[in-house]
Protein backbone atom coordinates (compact mmCIF):
# COMPACT_ATOMS: atom_id res chain seq x y z
CA UNK A 1 0.00 0.00 0.00
CA UNK A 2 1.09 3.43 -0.84
CA UNK A 3 1.80 6.20 1.66
CA UNK A 4 2.42 9.79 1.71
CA UNK A 5 6.25 10.22 3.01
CA UNK A 6 6.61 12.29 6.41
CA UNK A 7 8.28 15.63 6.00
CA UNK A 8 11.69 15.37 6.86
CA UNK A 9 12.78 17.89 9.29
CA UNK A 10 16.64 19.14 9.95
CA UNK A 11 17.52 21.36 12.85
CA UNK A 12 21.01 23.00 12.24
CA UNK A 13 22.21 24.47 15.83
CA UNK A 14 25.35 26.82 15.80
CA UNK A 15 27.57 26.44 18.51
CA UNK A 16 26.76 29.68 20.71
CA UNK A 17 28.91 32.41 19.81
CA UNK A 18 28.27 34.74 23.03
CA UNK A 19 27.51 34.21 26.77
CA UNK A 20 25.04 35.48 28.50
CA UNK A 21 23.81 36.64 31.56
CA UNK A 22 22.14 34.87 33.94
CA UNK A 23 18.91 36.65 35.42
CA UNK A 24 18.03 38.79 32.48
CA UNK A 25 14.51 40.38 32.79
CA UNK A 26 12.47 39.91 29.57
CA UNK A 27 8.86 41.33 29.04
CA UNK A 28 6.90 40.45 26.01
CA UNK A 29 6.96 43.15 23.34
CA UNK A 30 2.57 42.80 24.09
CA UNK A 31 3.35 44.37 27.47
CA UNK A 32 5.06 47.97 25.91
CA UNK A 33 3.47 50.19 26.44
CA UNK A 34 3.51 54.25 27.30
CA UNK A 35 4.55 55.46 31.38
CA UNK A 36 1.90 56.13 33.05
CA UNK A 37 1.81 59.80 34.24
CA UNK A 38 0.77 60.61 37.57
CA UNK A 39 -1.57 63.63 38.78
CA UNK A 40 -1.97 64.06 34.92
CA UNK A 41 -4.18 67.72 34.48
CA UNK A 42 -6.27 67.91 32.01
CA UNK A 43 -5.68 70.72 28.96
CA UNK A 44 -7.88 71.71 26.29
CA UNK A 45 -7.69 70.01 23.04
CA UNK A 46 -4.14 70.70 20.73
CA UNK A 47 -3.75 69.89 17.38
CA UNK A 48 -3.15 66.47 16.30
CA UNK A 49 0.20 65.76 15.15
CA UNK A 50 -1.10 64.60 12.21
CA UNK A 51 -3.35 67.68 11.28
CA UNK A 52 0.34 69.51 11.55
CA UNK A 53 2.40 67.90 9.63
CA UNK A 54 2.07 68.76 5.34
CA UNK A 55 -1.29 67.24 3.81
CA UNK A 56 -0.70 64.04 1.79
CA UNK A 57 3.03 63.95 3.02
CA UNK A 58 4.46 60.52 3.87
CA UNK A 59 5.00 61.81 7.83
CA UNK A 60 1.16 62.24 7.70
CA UNK A 61 0.13 59.31 7.03
CA UNK A 62 2.45 57.95 9.47
CA UNK A 63 1.34 59.57 12.43
CA UNK A 64 -2.24 59.29 11.38
CA UNK A 65 -1.97 55.26 11.17
CA UNK A 66 -0.22 55.96 14.58
CA UNK A 67 -3.08 57.94 16.16
CA UNK A 68 -5.65 55.40 14.58
CA UNK A 69 -3.66 52.35 16.09
CA UNK A 70 -3.40 54.15 19.68
CA UNK A 71 -0.26 53.38 19.98
CA UNK A 72 2.30 56.57 21.77
CA UNK A 73 3.43 58.93 19.19
CA UNK A 74 6.73 60.06 18.98
CA UNK A 75 7.74 63.05 20.67
CA UNK A 76 9.84 66.27 19.37
CA UNK A 77 13.29 66.22 20.76
CA UNK A 78 13.06 69.01 22.49
CA UNK A 79 10.42 67.53 24.66
CA UNK A 80 12.54 64.75 25.24
CA UNK A 81 15.38 66.53 26.72
CA UNK A 82 12.73 67.75 29.68
CA UNK A 83 12.40 64.30 30.94
CA UNK A 84 14.85 62.79 33.63
CA UNK A 85 17.01 60.51 32.13
CA UNK A 86 15.45 57.03 31.71
CA UNK A 87 17.08 53.58 33.45
CA UNK A 88 18.41 51.18 31.70
CA UNK A 89 16.75 49.45 29.10
CA UNK A 90 16.51 45.74 29.67
CA UNK A 91 17.01 44.01 26.03
CA UNK A 92 13.68 43.69 24.92
CA UNK A 93 12.54 47.26 25.65
CA UNK A 94 15.45 48.33 22.51
CA UNK A 95 12.63 48.23 20.57
CA UNK A 96 9.66 50.90 20.25
CA UNK A 97 6.01 49.50 19.42
CA UNK A 98 5.77 51.89 16.76
CA UNK A 99 2.31 51.02 15.52
CA UNK A 100 -0.22 48.37 15.95
CA UNK A 101 -0.37 46.40 12.98
CA UNK A 102 -3.99 45.30 13.22
CA UNK A 103 -5.39 48.30 12.68
CA UNK A 104 -3.28 49.30 9.96
CA UNK A 105 -5.05 49.33 6.04
CA UNK A 106 -2.71 48.57 3.84
CA UNK A 107 -2.16 51.51 2.18
CA UNK A 108 -0.88 53.15 5.65
CA UNK A 109 1.56 49.75 6.10
CA UNK A 110 3.43 50.70 3.21
CA UNK A 111 3.12 54.26 4.73
CA UNK A 112 4.95 53.04 7.40
CA UNK A 113 7.96 50.75 5.39
CA UNK A 114 8.64 53.99 3.18
CA UNK A 115 9.78 56.17 6.19
CA UNK A 116 12.48 53.29 7.33
CA UNK A 117 14.59 50.48 6.61
CA UNK A 118 12.57 47.19 7.44
CA UNK A 119 14.55 43.54 7.94
CA UNK A 120 13.27 42.62 4.67
CA UNK A 121 15.31 46.02 3.16
CA UNK A 122 18.70 45.22 5.19
CA UNK A 123 20.32 43.21 2.15
CA UNK A 124 18.99 45.33 -0.29
CA UNK A 125 19.98 48.58 1.86
CA UNK A 126 24.25 47.27 1.78
CA UNK A 127 23.52 46.11 -1.93
CA UNK A 128 24.00 42.19 -1.25
CA UNK A 129 20.19 41.15 -2.21
CA UNK A 130 20.07 39.33 -5.48
CA UNK A 131 16.66 40.13 -6.13
CA UNK A 132 17.02 43.74 -5.45
CA UNK A 133 19.36 46.42 -6.20
CA UNK A 134 20.06 49.73 -3.96
CA UNK A 135 18.55 51.61 -6.32
CA UNK A 136 15.44 49.94 -6.81
CA UNK A 137 15.28 50.21 -2.91
CA UNK A 138 16.20 53.67 -3.13
CA UNK A 139 13.25 54.54 -5.64
CA UNK A 140 10.37 52.73 -2.88
CA UNK A 141 11.54 54.81 0.12
CA UNK A 142 11.52 57.98 -2.32
CA UNK A 143 7.90 57.28 -3.83
CA UNK A 144 9.08 56.93 -7.01
CA UNK A 145 7.90 53.59 -7.61
CA UNK A 146 6.03 51.16 -5.34
CA UNK A 147 7.00 48.32 -3.26
CA UNK A 148 5.36 45.13 -2.05
CA UNK A 149 2.89 44.87 -5.04
CA UNK A 150 -0.07 42.70 -4.23
CA UNK A 151 -0.48 39.93 -6.61
CA UNK A 152 -3.05 40.02 -9.09
CA UNK A 153 -5.86 37.49 -8.73
CA UNK A 154 -4.87 35.48 -11.51
CA UNK A 155 -1.35 35.32 -10.25
CA UNK A 156 -1.43 34.34 -7.18
CA UNK A 157 -1.29 30.62 -7.69
CA UNK A 158 2.17 30.96 -9.54
CA UNK A 159 3.39 34.20 -7.06
CA UNK A 160 5.86 33.20 -4.38
CA UNK A 161 5.05 36.21 -2.31
CA UNK A 162 1.41 34.89 -1.84
CA UNK A 163 2.45 31.61 -1.59
CA UNK A 164 5.16 32.37 1.36
CA UNK A 165 2.45 34.32 3.22
CA UNK A 166 0.02 31.11 2.98
CA UNK A 167 2.48 28.85 4.36
CA UNK A 168 3.93 31.32 6.95
CA UNK A 169 1.58 30.04 10.04
CA UNK A 170 2.06 26.72 8.98
CA UNK A 171 5.97 26.65 9.21
CA UNK A 172 5.55 28.51 12.08
CA UNK A 173 2.84 25.74 13.75
CA UNK A 174 5.25 22.57 13.15
CA UNK A 175 8.54 24.77 14.28
CA UNK A 176 6.89 24.62 17.68
CA UNK A 177 5.64 21.10 17.54
CA UNK A 178 9.31 20.14 16.51
CA UNK A 179 11.02 22.89 19.12
CA UNK A 180 8.46 22.58 21.70
CA UNK A 181 8.90 26.02 21.58
CA UNK A 182 5.78 28.50 22.09
CA UNK A 183 5.38 30.76 19.36
CA UNK A 184 3.10 33.88 19.17
CA UNK A 185 2.68 37.07 16.84
CA UNK A 186 4.08 40.66 17.52
CA UNK A 187 1.52 42.04 15.71
CA UNK A 188 3.42 45.44 15.50
CA UNK A 189 5.69 47.38 13.63
CA UNK A 190 8.77 47.50 16.10
CA UNK A 191 11.53 50.61 15.42
CA UNK A 192 15.05 51.25 17.15
CA UNK A 193 15.29 53.69 19.55
CA UNK A 194 18.71 55.19 18.82
CA UNK A 195 17.88 54.62 14.90
CA UNK A 196 14.39 55.81 14.37
CA UNK A 197 14.93 54.74 10.64
CA UNK A 198 15.71 51.04 11.28
CA UNK A 199 12.00 49.17 11.91
CA UNK A 200 11.02 45.69 12.07
CA UNK A 201 8.54 43.25 11.34
CA UNK A 202 8.70 39.54 13.04
CA UNK A 203 7.23 36.56 11.53
CA UNK A 204 6.98 34.92 15.42
CA UNK A 205 8.20 35.73 18.86
CA UNK A 206 9.11 32.67 20.95
CA UNK A 207 8.10 33.20 24.03
CA UNK A 208 10.14 31.94 28.21
CA UNK A 209 12.94 30.84 26.22
CA UNK A 210 16.78 31.77 27.32
CA UNK A 211 18.50 30.83 23.42
CA UNK A 212 16.34 32.35 21.58
CA UNK A 213 13.56 34.87 21.09
CA UNK A 214 12.96 35.31 17.55
CA UNK A 215 11.08 33.18 14.48
CA UNK A 216 11.95 34.17 10.98
CA UNK A 217 9.35 31.59 9.05
CA UNK A 218 10.54 31.11 4.87
CA UNK A 219 10.12 28.57 2.16
CA UNK A 220 11.59 28.11 -0.65
CA UNK A 221 10.58 25.93 -3.90
CA UNK A 222 12.57 23.93 -6.20
CA UNK A 223 14.80 26.53 -7.66
CA UNK A 224 15.08 28.53 -4.40
CA UNK A 225 16.37 25.65 -2.27
CA UNK A 226 19.66 26.20 -4.05
CA UNK A 227 20.14 28.90 -2.64
CA UNK A 228 20.18 27.33 0.79
CA UNK A 229 22.48 24.17 0.33
CA UNK A 230 25.07 25.89 2.22
CA UNK A 231 22.83 27.01 5.17
CA UNK A 232 21.49 30.33 5.87
CA UNK A 233 21.43 32.56 2.41
CA UNK A 234 23.55 36.16 3.19
CA UNK A 235 20.47 37.75 2.62
CA UNK A 236 18.24 36.13 5.11
CA UNK A 237 21.34 36.36 7.56
CA UNK A 238 21.27 40.33 7.08
CA UNK A 239 17.49 39.75 7.36
CA UNK A 240 17.60 38.35 10.77
CA UNK A 241 20.47 40.31 12.04
CA UNK A 242 18.61 43.60 11.53
CA UNK A 243 15.91 42.28 13.71
CA UNK A 244 18.17 41.34 16.52
CA UNK A 245 19.64 44.64 16.26
CA UNK A 246 16.02 46.54 16.50
CA UNK A 247 15.04 44.31 19.43
CA UNK A 248 18.19 43.84 20.99
CA UNK A 249 17.65 40.10 21.23
CA UNK A 250 20.57 37.51 21.30
CA UNK A 251 19.08 34.98 19.08
CA UNK A 252 16.71 33.69 16.22
CA UNK A 253 16.01 30.61 14.68
CA UNK A 254 14.85 30.06 10.81
CA UNK A 255 12.33 28.01 9.72
CA UNK A 256 12.53 27.15 6.23
CA UNK A 257 10.16 25.06 3.97
CA UNK A 258 12.28 23.64 1.10
CA UNK A 259 10.23 22.18 -1.84
CA UNK A 260 7.22 21.59 0.44
CA UNK A 261 8.58 18.85 1.87
CA UNK A 262 11.89 19.50 4.03
CA UNK A 263 11.67 21.65 7.05
CA UNK A 264 15.20 22.91 8.24
CA UNK A 265 15.57 24.88 11.26
CA UNK A 266 19.21 27.33 11.85
CA UNK A 267 20.28 29.08 14.47
CA UNK A 268 21.74 32.24 13.99
CA UNK A 269 23.26 34.08 17.23
CA UNK A 270 23.69 38.43 17.80
CA UNK A 271 26.72 39.33 16.63
CA UNK A 272 27.98 42.88 17.68
CA UNK A 273 30.64 43.21 15.14
CA UNK A 274 28.44 42.57 11.94
CA UNK A 275 25.05 44.76 13.53
CA UNK A 276 27.88 47.74 13.85
CA UNK A 277 28.79 47.50 10.31
CA UNK A 278 25.09 46.34 9.05
CA UNK A 279 23.74 49.88 11.17
CA UNK A 280 26.93 51.73 9.42
CA UNK A 281 25.66 50.81 5.77
CA UNK A 282 22.35 51.10 6.26
CA UNK A 283 22.94 54.92 7.51
CA UNK A 284 24.49 55.67 4.34
CA UNK A 285 22.27 53.82 2.00
CA UNK A 286 19.47 56.05 3.99
CA UNK A 287 21.47 59.27 3.92
CA UNK A 288 20.83 58.90 -0.22
CA UNK A 289 17.17 58.68 0.91
CA UNK A 290 16.72 61.57 2.96
CA UNK A 291 18.94 63.84 0.78
CA UNK A 292 16.88 62.65 -2.54
CA UNK A 293 19.98 61.38 -4.06
CA UNK A 294 20.11 57.71 -5.96
CA UNK A 295 22.76 55.34 -4.92
CA UNK A 296 24.98 54.38 -7.68
CA UNK A 297 23.88 51.25 -9.84
CA UNK A 298 25.09 48.55 -10.02
CA UNK A 299 25.09 46.12 -13.28
CA UNK A 300 21.78 44.00 -11.89
CA UNK A 301 18.80 43.38 -13.35
CA UNK A 302 17.15 44.90 -10.79
CA UNK A 303 19.49 47.86 -11.39
CA UNK A 304 18.20 47.99 -15.18
CA UNK A 305 14.50 48.03 -13.69
CA UNK A 306 15.25 50.69 -12.00
CA UNK A 307 17.08 53.03 -14.64
CA UNK A 308 14.46 52.70 -16.64
CA UNK A 309 11.57 53.65 -14.68
CA UNK A 310 13.78 56.52 -13.45
CA UNK A 311 14.50 57.60 -16.69
CA UNK A 312 11.90 56.43 -19.46
CA UNK A 313 12.53 58.92 -22.11
CA UNK A 314 14.70 60.97 -23.68
CA UNK A 315 14.33 64.45 -24.28
CA UNK A 316 16.73 65.04 -27.33
CA UNK A 317 19.04 67.05 -25.99
CA UNK A 318 22.93 66.64 -26.40
CA UNK A 319 25.19 67.05 -23.56
CA UNK A 320 28.89 67.42 -23.20
CA UNK A 321 30.60 64.89 -20.91
CA UNK A 322 34.17 65.35 -21.83
CA UNK A 323 35.01 67.30 -19.10
CA UNK A 324 33.41 64.61 -16.55
CA UNK A 325 36.89 62.43 -16.32
CA UNK A 326 35.32 59.66 -14.58
CA UNK A 327 32.22 59.19 -16.76
CA UNK A 328 34.89 59.49 -20.07
CA UNK A 329 37.03 56.87 -18.07
CA UNK A 330 33.89 54.65 -18.21
CA UNK A 331 32.56 54.86 -21.57
CA UNK A 332 36.34 53.52 -22.85
CA UNK A 333 35.90 51.00 -20.47
CA UNK A 334 32.38 49.87 -21.84
CA UNK A 335 34.28 50.66 -25.76
CA UNK A 336 37.04 47.73 -24.58
CA UNK A 337 33.95 45.51 -23.21
CA UNK A 338 32.25 45.60 -25.76
CA UNK A 339 34.98 44.88 -28.28
CA UNK A 340 36.12 42.17 -25.73
CA UNK A 341 32.67 40.53 -26.03
CA UNK A 342 32.57 40.70 -30.18
CA UNK A 343 35.96 39.22 -30.09
CA UNK A 344 35.03 35.97 -27.65
CA UNK A 345 31.44 36.04 -29.84
CA UNK A 346 33.47 35.50 -33.26
CA UNK A 347 35.82 32.69 -31.33
CA UNK A 348 32.72 30.90 -30.06
CA UNK A 349 31.28 30.64 -33.11
CA UNK A 350 34.22 29.14 -34.47
CA UNK A 351 35.21 26.62 -32.21
CA UNK A 352 31.21 25.50 -32.22
CA UNK A 353 31.58 25.16 -36.57
CA UNK A 354 34.72 23.16 -35.81
CA UNK A 355 33.04 21.27 -33.14
CA UNK A 356 29.97 20.38 -36.11
CA UNK A 357 31.99 19.41 -38.75
CA UNK A 358 33.38 16.99 -36.40
CA UNK A 359 30.24 15.69 -35.36
CA UNK A 360 28.68 15.66 -38.90
CA UNK A 361 25.50 13.50 -38.59
CA UNK A 362 25.70 12.09 -35.34
CA UNK A 363 23.44 13.27 -32.22
CA UNK A 364 25.41 12.93 -29.42
CA UNK A 365 29.43 13.67 -29.07
CA UNK A 366 31.07 12.93 -25.88
CA UNK A 367 34.72 14.44 -24.37
CA UNK A 368 36.93 13.62 -21.22
CA UNK A 369 35.56 17.31 -19.62
CA UNK A 370 31.64 16.68 -20.97
CA UNK A 371 29.62 15.84 -23.82
CA UNK A 372 27.67 17.72 -27.03
CA UNK A 373 24.37 17.49 -28.32
CA UNK A 374 23.11 18.38 -32.03
CA UNK A 375 19.80 17.12 -32.48
CA UNK A 376 17.02 18.68 -34.23
CA UNK A 377 14.28 20.24 -32.87
CA UNK A 378 10.50 18.99 -33.34
CA UNK A 379 9.10 21.06 -36.34
CA UNK A 380 6.81 23.92 -35.14
CA UNK A 381 3.80 25.79 -36.39
CA UNK A 382 4.20 29.91 -36.41
CA UNK A 383 1.48 32.03 -37.90
CA UNK A 384 2.48 33.75 -41.37
CA UNK A 385 1.48 37.41 -40.31
CA UNK A 386 2.43 38.84 -43.15
CA UNK A 387 0.10 36.62 -45.70
CA UNK A 388 -2.48 37.85 -43.02
CA UNK A 389 -1.96 41.06 -42.69
CA UNK A 390 -2.20 40.91 -47.13
CA UNK A 391 -5.55 39.12 -47.35
CA UNK A 392 -7.27 40.36 -44.44
CA UNK A 393 -5.81 43.57 -43.34
CA UNK A 394 -9.04 45.08 -41.00
CA UNK A 395 -9.11 42.05 -39.42
CA UNK A 396 -5.05 42.77 -38.18
CA UNK A 397 -6.02 46.43 -37.65
CA UNK A 398 -8.88 45.19 -34.86
CA UNK A 399 -6.07 43.29 -33.14
CA UNK A 400 -3.39 45.63 -33.07
CA UNK A 401 -2.43 46.37 -29.61
CA UNK A 402 0.56 49.72 -28.85
CA UNK A 403 3.51 49.07 -26.81
CA UNK A 404 5.05 51.93 -25.22
CA UNK A 405 8.72 52.47 -27.11
CA UNK A 406 11.77 51.88 -24.39
CA UNK A 407 15.80 53.80 -24.76
CA UNK A 408 18.06 51.75 -26.30
CA UNK A 409 21.70 52.33 -25.42
CA UNK A 410 24.02 52.72 -28.39
CA UNK A 411 27.88 52.81 -28.12
CA UNK A 412 29.43 54.70 -31.27
CA UNK A 413 32.88 55.26 -31.93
Amino acid sequence: MSHNPQPRITELHPATTQDRQEGDSRIPFEQAGPVPIANEVPTERKPRLSERAKPGSITASVLEAIEQSNMPAPVSRDARVKHPPAPQRRYREQARRLVDTRALDRNAWLAIRQSGIGSSDAAASVGLNPYKSQLELWMEKTGRQSGSIEPHHDDKLTSPLHWGQVLEPLVAEHYARHTGHRVQRVNAILQHVEHPWMLANLDREIVGNEGVQILECKTAGLYGAKLWKDGVPEYVQLQVMHQLAVTGQQAADVAVLLGGHELQIHRIERDEAMIDQLISLERQFWDFVENDTPPPADGSDSADRALRTLFPQDNGETIDLSHDIDLSQAFVDLQRVRQTLDDAKKQEAKLKHKLQQGMGTATLASFPSGSLSWKQTAPVKRLDTKALQKDHPGLCADYLKAYPGSRRLTVRQ
